[in-house]
């Protein structure tokens, strides 16, 4: 079933917007930054409302092809003609006022359907704005819509694939069709790198930005959990989870990330959060490798021979831009992984659960156990793959659980103080890096995803940033340089990924692909 909605004016995303009102002009919005958006919006150059028809446009012809969105908001032309207005009586919220952004769709916003991609949340419509969607609409951002995702963040079945969900399809990789979009931030991936969108925003609880953001050939950035709120935001887990910008270039993953950030007195993780944000797009610096000590993760393997060819080459761009490399070659991280599921499983049930009691009454199923039934008896919900880890996290015997607590500080003192801090400090880097993950796999169905290796892991268990760059190809498929530093250093590593895009120049923006048809 595909629940696409196109609001507004607009109708059905498959019809044409031709008849909608709105200025005349024509604005090329393919691959244009939110950065020069913003100059051509603030020097008189467009107006929101014709950008914002654009990508509804954009979307109505690409989208078919793709599966990466699934709803249009009902007031995205209202909220650009909003923008318009303020502009004109010289009252502009900043450099987002005006630019359309996509949502994941486990994040809510007023108006729209929070699906997770379940058909089960069709009609879990939201009486409020999550925090971070409210601070981007304070920042004059106008909300475009919903982006597709791996359905309830990938976090059903161990056989699933990646990007499909009931709601909205699977999302298919723009460079290759045949290919995977990584998840859980699958939609978000796709239409920022095939401009269906001026930025788009995911979230992740371990590779869920960073891997679409790899294998789509864009930037993206995991955050320090508590640094963006998470209130509002359909949960996996609490030690995990964060919202995370994805963006075509690191200087607008940055302009985001200062829209997005600040503390929430709904979510204590993001307590700290108004003393460590700051404008990282002032702070970016072209010349932040130079006399920088740099680790290379080699501890972290199983990437071919191919991905090691661009990663070396990266490498190179490092070095020529100052950097000073220091190899890393072994680690062990003990019991992490399995830590890890135990402390997911547990907290999924339990923030779930949480979650749904408190939907609008329209929401018939209140819990995962719930939830189970529901797929059960939905055939629709159970075509492409099972519900095993909804069983397991069923199973599972609450926050209380002398089993999850060991767990849970065992593995986050794994990740962190006895691994990311601990290998910075031993051996005087500011910094890792690593491949992100290998380029995308062919989507299977019959099988689930193929997976591969993956520079993750570490950064979501400890909660500490991780930013992902663009840093070439493997054939046509491209593959994304990992930077991950210790927690709250967004600064550096979106200064340290500038560094490296400025100097490396290594994204290609994907072909349009061939219009489908009519979804």
């Amino acid at each position: 079933m595909n629940r696409l909605r196109a609001l507004g004016c607009a109708g059905l995303l498959s019809v044409s917007l031709t008849a909608c009102p709105g200025p005349n002009s024509s604005y090329p919005i393919k691959d244009v930054s939110v950065t020069e958006l913003a100059a051509d919006l603030a020097a008189g150059r467009t107006q929101s409302e014709v950008i914002t028809e654009a990508y509804i446009e954009r979307i109505n012809t690409l989208n078919p092809a793709l599966r990466a969105v699934i709803a249009i908001a009902p007031d995205a032309l209202d909220q650009a003609r909003a923008s318009d207005a303020r502009r004109s009586e010289g009252k502009t919220l900043g450099p987002l006022d005006g630019i359309p952004i996509l949502l994941k769709d486990n994040i809510e916003a007023l108006g729209m359907a929070t699906t997770a991609g379940s058909l089960a949340l069709v009609d879990n419509i939201p009486r409020r704005d999550a925090p971070l969607v409210r601070n981007l609409k304070d920042a004059g951002a106008v909300i475009l819509g919903k982006a597709n995702l791996s359905e309830w963040a990938n976090f059903r079945s161990s056989d699933s694939s990646s990007g499909w969900s009931a709601v909205g399809g699977i999302a298919r990789n723009p460079h290759d069709l045949t290919r995977t979009a990584c998840g859980s931030s699958s939609g978000s991936g796709v239409a920022a790198s095939v401009s269906l969108a001026a930025a788009t925003v995911g979230t992740e609880t371990d590779g869920s930005v960073t891997c679409p953001s790899s294998i789509t050939g864009i930037v993206g950035l995991k955050p320090t959990v508590g640094l963006v709120s998470r209130s509002g935001i359909v949960p996996l887990s609490a030690s995990q989870d964060t919202a995370g910008p994805m963006t075509r270039t690191v200087a607008d993953t940055a302009m985001l990330l200062t829209a997005m950030a600040g503390s929430d007195p709904a979510d204590p993780a993001t307590r700290n959060a108004d003393d460590h944000k700051t404008d990282y797009a002032a702070g970016l610096d072209a010349q932040a490798l130079k006399g920088k000590r740099i680790g290379v993760a080699r501890f972290l393997g199983g990437y071919t021979a191919q991905t090691l060819a661009v990663f070396e080459t990266a490498l190179e761009t490092l070095k020529a831009q100052g950097a000073e490399l220091v190899e890393i070659e072994t680690f062990d991280f003990g019991d992490m992984g399995d830590n890890e599921l135990t402390v997911l499983f547990t907290e999924f049930k339990s923030g779930l659960n949480a979650y749904l009691a408190e939907t609008p009454p329209e929401v018939t199923t209140r819990t995962l156990a719930d939830l189970i039934a529901f797929n059960a008896a939905e055939p629709r919900e159970l075509a492409w793959f099972g519900q095993d880890l909804f069983e397991q996290a069923e199973a599972t015997k609450g926050l209380g659980d002398a089993a999850y607590i060991r767990a849970q500080g065992a593995a986050k003192r794994a990740a962190g103080p006895d691994g990311i801090d601990r290998l910075l400090a031993e051996h005087d880097v500011v910094a890792m890096v690593a491949p992100t993950t290998g380029p995308a796999w062919l989507i299977d169905p019959e099988n689930g995803d193929a997976g591969g290796p993956s520079a993750t892991r570490i950064s979501a268990v400890s909660g500490y940033p991780h930013l992902t760059v663009p840093m070439g190809f493997v054939e046509h498929l491209p593959v994304g340089l990992s930077f991950m530093g210790p927690a709250w250093s967004e600064s550096l590593l979106l200064s340290l990924g500038y560094a490296f895009e400025q100097a490396a120049m290594a994204r290609r923006a994907p072909p349009d692909p061939a219009p489908s048809g009519k979804d």
